[in-house]
């Protein structure tokens, strides 16, 4: 429940740092930069300015450090309340001792993403922009930034609304002949009613059809390196890394446990995992580390199966085949400037080949083109038109509304009764409601702003 209190959190990571900043929201910012915040100027604070000075700690008289302080009266401030930010030196105990004054002050600590969702609550940004401010904080590209963003400046958010819009149509005019039954609908508002409801399906469809790009832009896309040992995994993860992250060695086996690294790959960020080589073994480590890379290909969005083209086929390579089977996976042929022994023609003819040398280089840049064209489909994820779901949450509130919207044209077409019509558009409205928090529930309000840091 929105308690109109007053705020306080550090918005800075922690550690230390040149700057650290203590926000503060709520009716009484104000009052508490009055208190704690001495100038040699005169006059009240006025709205957007920086002031210099002291935090003063107003029971001992004591400075507590030099700062800059800046006051943003509602509604122009990120909450649409009023907001105090002091910016003092950063450092674990110092930023610590300006908050603990602003409290005694008082203000209370912010839980996380409070203050964003005070922004929410009070109609700054819908629950899709709110959600963004995470996605921008976390995006490890540039592309998943870019999508963030998009998401953040409300692009998805015009979608949903062009939905609503539509089915808020069709339903004013399926109302407007409820309430008068003893007319017949005309052939030509029937007409409009439809079409605005395959509209809004039209744009659902779409979205969900963007979601698995989304999804992957924003959370990465798991790959997993699976071979024999020695056909030198490491030496792939090192390559696509383009540093010696993993230990090379000529001795079979080195690689027993999970090695995970994040490579950019034009924008997809992918989670590489380096295995442990599958074999039998009598060795207990060892076997324990086959055991955990057969336990990670199936939760794999990629397997990379690596070969030694310089030498033939043998039974440790047809395990990991029989590993892969009805996942999706690339078998990648490594020592192309060896002469090549191992044949796949015959054995494996549709079998997706990738050649690479990761002694030279060579084919890398295939590879990595290869990965690529997987998971994103020819689109622009760089354009500012570009727009996609990146939740699993929108996907599936989306999804039900499909499920409404297509109940109701089922029903349209049948000749059901305007009342039961109704009911359709009312159901498929509420679950898209959801994605922008119209129609949220507060438990779900309550999982989405957990995720916040405590700052933000």
């Amino acid at each position: 429940m929105y308690v109109e209190d007053t705020i306080a959190a550090i918005s800075t990571p922690v550690g230390e740092g040149g700057v650290g900043i203590i926000r503060v929201s709520g009716p009484d910012s104000l009052p508490i930069a009055r208190r704690l915040i001495r100038r040699n100027t005169n006059g009240d604070f006025e709205s957007h300015r920086f002031y210099y000075g002291f935090v003063m700690d107003p029971e001992t008289g004591d400075v507590v450090d030099e700062a800059m302080a800046v006051l943003m009266r509602a509604p122009r401030s990120y909450t649409r309340e009023d907001v105090l930010e002091i910016q003092c030196h950063g450092g674990y105990l110092v930023t610590r001792r300006v908050l603990a004054t602003v409290l005694r002050c008082g203000a209370r600590l912010a839980e996380p993403g409070e203050f964003t969702r005070r922004a929410f609550l009070n109609g700054r940004i819908d629950l899709v922009q709110a959600e963004a401010v995470i996605d921008v904080i976390r995006s490890k590209t540039d592309a998943a930034l870019s999508l963030a963003q998009h998401q953040r400046e409300g692009r998805l958010s015009e979608r949903i609304a062009a939905v609503q819009g539509d089915l808020r149509h069709a339903l004013a005019l399926v109302e407007a002949y409820i309430d008068f039954p003893e007319d017949e609908v005309d052939p030509a508002f029937r007409g409009e009613i439809e079409s605005r409801s395959r509209a809004a399906l039209a744009t659902v469809e779409g979205l969900l059809a963007g979601f698995d790009e989304g999804r992957v832009l924003r959370e990465g896309v798991a790959v997993v390196i699976a071979g024999k040992p020695n056909v030198v995994k490491s030496s792939l993860l090192n390559t696509l890394l383009q540093e010696k992250r993993a230990i090379v060695t000529s001795v079979p086996g080195t690689t027993r446990d999970i090695i995970e690294e994040v490579v950019n790959v034009r924008g997809l960020p992918l989670r590489i995992l380096d295995t442990a080589g599958v074999r039998e073994s009598e060795d207990v480590v060892e076997q324990e580390g086959v055991r955990r890379t057969l336990e990670r290909i199936p939760r794999a969005d990629l397997v990379l199966v690596l070969l030694d083209g310089s030498r033939p086929l043998d039974d440790d390579d047809r395990k990991i085949f029989e590993a892969v089977e009805g996942r999706c996976y690339l078998v990648v042929v490594n020592k192309m400037d060896l002469p090549r022994k191992i044949d796949l023609s015959r054995t494996f003819p549709e079998m997706p080949v990738v050649d690479v040398s990761t002694a030279t280089g060579e084919g890398i840049a295939a590879l990595r083109d290869r990965i690529y064209d997987s998971f994103i489909h020819g689109h622009a994820i760089d354009s500012r038109e570009y727009v996609a779901l990146s939740q699993v949450r929108h996907r599936d509130v989306l999804a039900t509304a499909r499920e409404r919207i297509r109940g109701f044209l089922d029903n349209l077409s049948r000749g059901e009764t305007l009342d039961i019509l109704a009911v359709d558009l009312k159901d498929a409205l509420q679950a898209v409601g959801e994605v922008t928090g119209e129609t949220t529930p507060d438990d779900v309000l309550d999982l989405i702003f957990q995720r916040f840091c405590v700052g933000k």
